[in-house]
């Protein structure tokens, strides 16, 4: 019987981005090479030129394979404007912004998961930001040009987070092939379909999560009416730090449990789970590991957490679709 565990590896908050799939043997694990130790740049660093990664994969039957993996293709810089920028949080720490994009970057866009950069300008010394797409790929004959994009504030990003309506700024190219559902979540390829999907996210890494869950492509529907089940932890420090809350009724609408984890309760007003994403998941249990898979975007502790936590759910944990997120400060 086939063991294999699929996983997606991304770098995906605002400020890097390298991606990588390789398929890897659930009884031997993943190998990272020295080479897989991340660097983070210096301020003065052209993105072009940052350091590479390297995923190994270890083998899986007869598969060897090694994947190279640096910051993606030259990005091809198109003018965008800004719709509008609003609080995505209580706290007014995420903001989500609505870009008005050219009619050949939307068309670009059609699995979640996919990023673009940003920047204020086409100036050689502006930084781009790595930005993944919180809105869901259109369907039908919806004509709307329109991305949006869930955006923690910081130091150094409030050109974008406080802009005005109208503003101009200048857009990317649609890069990197998103969650690989298709392939992997449908049909018999992991010997078992996948019936179950579980999905963790904390911070804005809830950002492609939501693409996900609004698109059609989990295949998710409340239970009983024939669609998949789906679960979705979401950790965040307080709830007061927790976007798209406003959005939970929809998605448990559309078939997904939502289960919110604040890791600082001694700090607010909260009756819910605590602690960790890990540490819910490690209470709660994978369900029929076997026709289960998952989606992850976060912090690498959490990314690491889970994934370990789900591999030890049985050998044949059907597959892991996992965007981990490694936290480069830019001072």
């Amino acid at each position: 019987m086939k063991t294999s565990t699929a996983f997606l590896l991304s770098l995906l908050l605002p400020t890097e981005v390298a991606l990588g799939f390789t398929s890897l043997s659930t009884k031997t694990g993943v190998t990272f090479s020295s080479k897989s130790t991340f660097t983070s740049p210096k301020v003065t660093d052209n993105v072009a030129s940052q350091p590479r990664i390297s995923f190994w994969s270890s083998p899986s039957r007869d598969l060897q394979q090694v994947l190279f993996m640096g910051w993606g293709p030259e990005p091809t810089w198109s003018v965008a404007n800004v719709v509008s920028n609003m609080d995505c949080s209580p706290s007014g720490q995420f903001v989500q912004v609505t870009i008005d994009v050219p009619a050949e970057v939307i068309d670009e866009y059609k699995v979640p998961g996919q990023y673009i950069q940003l920047k204020e300008n086409d100036s050689e010394d502006a930084k781009p930001l790595f930005l993944a797409i919180a809105s869901p790929p259109k369907v039908g004959e919806d004509t709307a040009n329109k991305m949006e994009f869930l955006i923690k504030k910081t130091d150094n990003n409030g050109w974008i987070t406080d802009a005005a309506a109208s503003k101009k700024v200048f857009i990317s190219q649609v890069m990197g092939g998103g969650f690989p559902m298709q392939e992997n979540f449908e049909g018999f390829k992991f010997d078992f379909p996948c019936q179950n999907v579980l999905l963790f996210a904390n911070g804005s890494g809830i950002a492609p999560l939501r693409a996900a869950i609004e698109s059609s492509q989990l295949n998710i529907a409340e239970q009983g009416k024939g669609g998949r089940t789906a679960r979705l932890y979401f950790g965040v420090t307080s709830p007061d730090d927790m976007p798209y809350a406003d959005k939970f009724r929809e998605w448990e609408m559309k078939g997904v449990e939502v289960v919110p984890v604040v890791s600082r309760p001694e700090e607010c007003e909260w009756n819910g789970r605590t602690g960790y994403v890990q540490n819910a998941l490690e209470e709660d249990g994978v369900p029929i590991p076997r026709n289960t898979g998952a989606l992850l975007c976060g912090v690498k502790g959490m990314a690491e957490s889970v994934k370990d936590l789900l591999t030890r759910a049985g050998k044949e944990m059907s597959n892991v679709l996992f965007q981990k997120v490694v936290i480069i400060i830019v001072l």
